[in-house]
């Protein structure tokens, strides 16, 4: 079993999109949806995600930043199975067009159709804590 590094980690998650965001809704339940990485595959342990400010998932982080991340990636040789990460981090909510600049795609157009001047938008950035994952047979851990 060999351990991976944050940049092998960053590796295999290239072609992985969409990652599943948990987060602590009102009552205590956990909440999850799917969130789109805007191609931003250069992972060095912040993810990021866009949103509009007038959603559940946004009242869920401002009232407890703690959330989780959930990858699987659809790729695999030989018949291995494929990557499954699992992120704990703390979200941060964005507000800045410079911001939104650097993490914008224009795939990302279907949801908000104004661009980076969406009203309402907010960029989600995670910052991972600890990060578990398994691969095949490895299964590793990186705290951050």
């Amino acid at each position: 079993m060999s351990q991976l590094t944050l940049a092998d980690l960053s590796d295999k998650m290239r072609d992985i999109d969409f990652a599943m965001l948990s987060t602590h809704a009102e009552g205590g339940e956990i909440a999850g949806r799917p969130m789109s990485n805007n191609g931003d595959v250069a992972y060095e342990g912040d993810s990021f995600f866009f949103s509009y400010e007038d959603t559940r998932t946004i009242d869920d982080i401002k009232r407890d930043p703690k959330v989780s991340l959930a990858f699987q990636g659809s790729k695999s040789l030989l018949g291995k199975p494929p990557i499954f990460i699992a992120v704990e981090g703390r979200a941060e909510l964005i507000r800045d067009k410079k911001a939104f600049e650097q993490h914008w795609t224009k795939d990302l157009e279907i949801w908000f159709k104004d661009g980076i001047d969406t009203p309402g938008l907010v960029l989600i950035k995670v910052h991972a804590t600890r990060i578990h994952y398994w691969h095949g047979m490895d299964e590793g851990e990186i705290k951050l």
